[in-house]
């Protein structure tokens, strides 16, 4: 069962931000299917097909780790290797994205906390690019502000490119996928 995992945070307040991209992915991931949102067990809502639970921490993005360890504490035919986590890069340009089999948290505070409460930095990513030509500092401040209406067409394709790159990841790992997504002469990574 592939474990796929969107970072955002809760509520209408910060729907439009840029810290949300990962629930924009698993929102369309989710419709495409026609699947319906559940609550989980604890802080998350999710929903699932035969191959694929997806999911939204409802914990605010700094705490996505506390949901993350409930769910693989409870749903024990899911292991920390079935895990893909989609979330923002300040790092990568709007309009690219890239993945990456395991790492540091690279200044993500989600990231760190998923890390720290799952005792492993082996997991899965799909790193989103948000940086864009406006002032990105503080980037706490950044993140947590829409996108200006200018870059509408660069984040449709950055979303488009995600979903694309999720698919032929549920189908090709990891390894693969990184290769196809991840050349540095395209618009689909780094």
């Amino acid at each position: 069962m592939n474990l796929i995992v969107g970072l955002g945070n809760p509520g209408a307040k910060y729907a439009m931000t840029k810290h949300n991209v990962g629930f924009w992915i698993i929102d369309q991931l989710v419709s495409d299917r026609s699947l319906k949102y559940k609550l989980g067990k604890s802080d998350f809502i999710f929903a699932k097909d035969q191959d694929c639970f997806f999911v939204k921490p409802t914990t605010y993005v700094n705490n996505s780790g506390i949901a993350l360890k409930n769910i693989l504490d409870y749903y024990d035919f899911i292991a920390v290797e079935d895990l893909i986590v989609i979330y923002d890069d300040i790092d990568i340009d709007l309009g690219k994205i890239k993945f990456k089999a395991k790492g540091s948290d690279g200044g993500h505070k989600g990231i760190e906390s998923i890390i720290y409460h799952l005792r492993t930095n082996v997991f899965d990513r799909l790193k989103i690019g948000i940086a864009t030509d406006m002032n990105m500092r503080p980037s706490e401040e950044y993140v947590l502000r829409p996108f200006s209406a200018k870059y509408n067409d660069l984040v449709d394709l950055v979303i488009k490119n995600a979903l694309d790159g999720i698919e032929y990841y549920l189908e090709h790992g990891i390894d693969k996928t990184m290769n196809k997504y991840n050349k540095r002469d395209n618009n689909n990574g780094e």
